[in-house]
């Protein structure tokens, strides 16, 4: 190889270089203010439901629905559905994401992930049992007033899906992602219809797993763990597994923003309509789990989270 050659590529390989820092600033940016974002969304969900006479009406309403309406069966599918998250089924997840990210070397990538996890399931105890209290609005029975705000549960299972997106390949990604988070989508579901939490407990730790795990992210772009993807995706797969979460946000943000609004607004008084609430609250829940493991897959879009 001439010298000429040789300076040309050393050359190209700068300018590649400097071309991926750029994109990983970036990124890191988009996902810091994400993550700012998601956590002021959560705050005022928190204030908006659990600081309020109204919110707390409604998601006693809720609760009231839930008992009139939910048969036997599904009460004890629910329960059974969410006695399988347990500390075992945490390592198990949590182990495969590890060895996703040993088999491809992203050390990294794998150390975030796992950091998303453990500080997912930290904060939102610590904010549930420490910081985000219940406060008695409406003279509600004492069964009413656990604190729940955020879910546990659900961010167990929104944070491995959140972690598993950072260890996956991209082309890969959002098949992985898509089939996951419908079944956390569902986790989060089901703890209204077991009557574990409230509506507004699920998306507060929606919202908590996303802006835990941006943050994670934007830390890991900044030292380079992020770069832009060389492969395409295939469309068709992708949208073939993403298209049921896609319903299930639409459905469920679209049914349950329709009956929330009709109660805030009077047209539909939830709170002597716990049927309706119930139903509401139940596809608010789903939707919003959905919703949020989108916004985390566009968030990554043509990113490859993975450093050599």
């Amino acid at each position: 190889m001439s010298l000429h050659a040789a300076g040309s590529e050393r050359d190209e390989e700068v300018r590649a270089d400097r071309r991926n820092r750029r994109f990983a600033e970036r990124i890191a940016v988009r996902l810091a203010a994400a993550g700012t974002a998601s956590a002021v969304a959560g705050l005022l969900v928190y204030a908006a439901f659990v600081r309020t006479a109204a919110g707390q009406r409604w998601e006693n309403a809720v609760w009231a629905g839930r008992a009139q309406d939910e048969s036997l069966a599904a009460l004890h599918r629910a329960d059974r559905v969410l006695d399988h998250i347990t500390l075992m089924s945490l390592a198990g997840a949590v182990a495969v994401v590890v060895l996703i990210g040993a088999v491809r070397r992203c050390h990294a990538a794998t150390a975030a992930a796992v950091g998303v996890v453990g500080c997912s399931l930290v904060l939102s105890e610590v904010l549930k049992r420490l910081v985000l209290g219940r406060p008695d609005l409406v003279g509600a029975s004492p069964r009413l007033l656990d604190n729940s705000f955020p879910s546990g549960h659900t961010a167990i299972a929104m944070s491995v899906v959140f972690g598993l997106a950072l260890v996956v390949p991209y082309r890969l990604r959002a098949a992985a992602v898509g089939v996951c988070a419908v079944w956390a989508s569902f986790v989060g579901a089901y703890t209204v219809a077991a009557g574990w939490h409230r509506p507004s407990d699920v998306i507060g730790a929606d919202l908590l797993v996303l802006a835990v795990t941006c943050g994670c992210a934007s830390v890991l772009a900044r030292f380079g763990g992020v770069r832009a993807a060389s492969g395409r995706r295939h469309r068709a797969g992708a949208l073939l597994v993403t298209g049921p979460l896609m319903f299930v946000a639409l459905t469920g943000l679209g049914t349950g923003g329709i009956l929330l609004a009709g109660a805030v607004s009077g047209a539909v008084p939830a709170w002597s309509a716990p049927g309706v609430a119930y139903t509401a609250g139940h596809a608010l829940a789903a939707g919003a789990g959905a919703a949020t493991s989108l916004v985390w897959l566009g968030l990554l879009r043509r990113c490859e989270v993975c450093a050599h």
